[in-house]
């Protein structure tokens, strides 16, 4: 199925949390104190380019930090997974490290992704810290409350914290796993309109196929799938109605 590709027109800024989203934060416990900031991880010096395993370049950073910084940043990291994850217990960290501190300059929060690992089995998760934009977090909490998907972030001041989707993002399983002869297509039609209905009902934008993730659950008559968008930044912003509709990306013709 070809489409016209759908140019996005404007770049939306990031907009404050309002007093009235504060308090609808509170109340519904997404606000928490956190002990450090997306700020405190700015402070770093240089970064290097990340490769991805076939050696292109990621669009991720690796940031440098002064050696002083280095322990408060990681237990500060840990604290904030104990909030995200376990309503702040700390004995769910108590045998994780930080793996790895990671900077995006191509997305419009300017997200740093967080790998924490398990030292007794080497299990890893992944985190994020965002600048914190309204309109990031209505999509968030839209998702939560339109979709069959659950959703966990905090919010502090200027921060906003994430967890992580998992999923194999868009593009990677349209090119590699699509046409795999033991996936049943239909299903995965059926859920690319189930997503595209749910992309205009929360008018949720520029749904290309990096900003969504498929998940594949084996079961045991049939294989399961989910779309689940990870991208929320440019919803309600733009005009054009094709925006929040996936079908009229080239690059996520799933149909």
């Amino acid at each position: 199925m070809e489409n016209e590709d759908v140019k996005i027109l404007k770049k939306k800024p990031i907009f404050p949390v309002t007093p009235a989203l504060q308090k609808y934060l509170r109340k519904y416990q997404r606000e928490a104190k956190l002990p450090i900031g997306y700020n405190d991880l700015m402070q770093f010096n240089e970064a290097f380019p990340l490769m991805d395993k076939f050696g292109k370049d990621s669009l991720w950073e690796g940031p440098i930090y002064a050696q002083d910084l280095i322990e408060t940043l990681h237990n500060g990291l840990k604290e904030i997974y104990a909030n995200l994850k376990a309503s702040g217990n700390l004995r769910i960290v108590e045998h994780k490290y930080i793996d790895k501190i990671e900077y995006c300059t191509f997305g419009n929060t300017h997200p740093f992704r967080i790998r924490i690992v398990n030292r007794l089995n080497d299990v890893y998760d992944y985190f994020y810290i965002k600048k914190a934009d309204a309109s990031r977090i209505y999509g968030l909490e839209m998702e939560e409350i339109l979709s069959p998907n659950q959703v966990n972030y905090l919010v502090d001041g200027e921060t906003l914290v994430e967890e992580h989707v998992a999923g194999i993002p868009g593009d990677v399983f349209t090119k590699g796993q699509l046409y795999t002869p033991e996936f049943n297509p239909t299903r995965i039609a059926k859920e690319f309109v189930k997503f595209n209905e749910r992309c205009l009902i929360m008018l949720l934008g520029d749904m290309r196929a990096y900003n969504f993730v498929v998940q594949i659950t084996p079961d045991f008559d049939d294989i399961q799938f989910r779309i689940r968008a990870i991208d929320f930044d440019q919803q309600f912003y733009e005009g054009n109605l094709k925006v929040y509709l996936p079908q009229f990306f080239k690059r996520i013709c799933l149909m």
